[in-house]
């Protein structure tokens, strides 16, 4: 069975940056494009951004430029680079495979506050 598990979330300033690690295991990672999802308070929750096999990215337009996936299939881990966070970016974050794939059971999520 897939087990996801996300971790590297806490409480930082407007300005600040965090760094998101998700440990895939069960599954053989490095065959499947990957995501970063979060979901607000009262939100659906939606996809930060990608990443595929070959290393090509996709990002939601609300924080290209900020932030910066990547993975090490050497690992099975998926990471997430936030920089310059807002508080808008509040949120839990997930991974999970690309939308376009079918998504495994969703693990329990990290939980990023930014907050002054």
């Amino acid at each position: 069975q897939v087990q996801l598990v996300e971790s590297g979330g806490g409480l930082v300033q407007p300005g600040g940056s965090l760094r998101l690690s998700c440990v895939v295991s069960g599954s053989i990672f490095s065959i499947y494009p990957m995501g970063w999802y979060r979901q607000a308070p009262g939100k659906q929750r939606e996809l930060v951004a990608s990443i595929n096999t070959s290393g090509s990215t996709l990002y939601a337009d609300s924080v290209k430029g900020r932030f910066t996936i990547s993975r090490v299939n050497a690992k099975n881990t998926l990471y997430l680079q936030m920089n310059s966070l807002k508080p808008e970016d509040t949120a839990v974050y997930y991974c999970n495979r690309a939308p376009q794939l079918s998504p495994y059971n969703w693990g329990q999520g990290t939980q990023v506050t930014v907050s002054s």
